[in-house]
Formats: C-alpha cells, sequence, structure tokens
C-alpha cells in the first residue's frame, strides 16, 4: 500500500519535463515542460511524480530526462 504514504516518501531522483504532447491524455494540465519534479516512486514504464497540483500522479517517462 504504497500510495498511501507518498507524500512522506524520500525522493528517488529528480526529473525535468521535456514535452506535454501526450497523443492519449492531457497531461499539460499538470506537467509544465522545463520544470523538474521530484519521483516518489518508479516503475519500467511510469514515473510517480508529485505534479502542479501537489498530488502523486503517474506519468509516462517519455514526458521527461533525467535532472
Amino acid at each position: 500500500m504504497i500510495h498511501l504514504d507518498w507524500h512522506e516518501r524520500n525522493t528517488i531522483k529528480k526529473v525535468k519535463c521535456i514535452h506535454t504532447n501526450a497523443k492519449k491524455y492531457i497531461v499539460n494540465h499538470v506537467l509544465t515542460p522545463g520544470e523538474t519534479y521530484d519521483v516518489k516512486n518508479e516503475t519500467d514504464e511510469f514515473y510517480f511524480i508529485v505534479d502542479n497540483n501537489g498530488k502523486v500522479g503517474g506519468f509516462y517517462k517519455d514526458y521527461f530526462e533525467n535532472a
């Protein structure tokens, strides 16, 4: 039940958003290109970050590069 304490977990690394050109989802409301985000968890396909709304969300890794 990792999702219950994501805000209190240590940051794994920082990533920089490089684009918000999503094919299927609208991400430009919660991500800003050029901004750096804290990664709270990572899978093979997703980063779970604290987004612009202050919530933890899962986003495809192709929106980011290592900061």
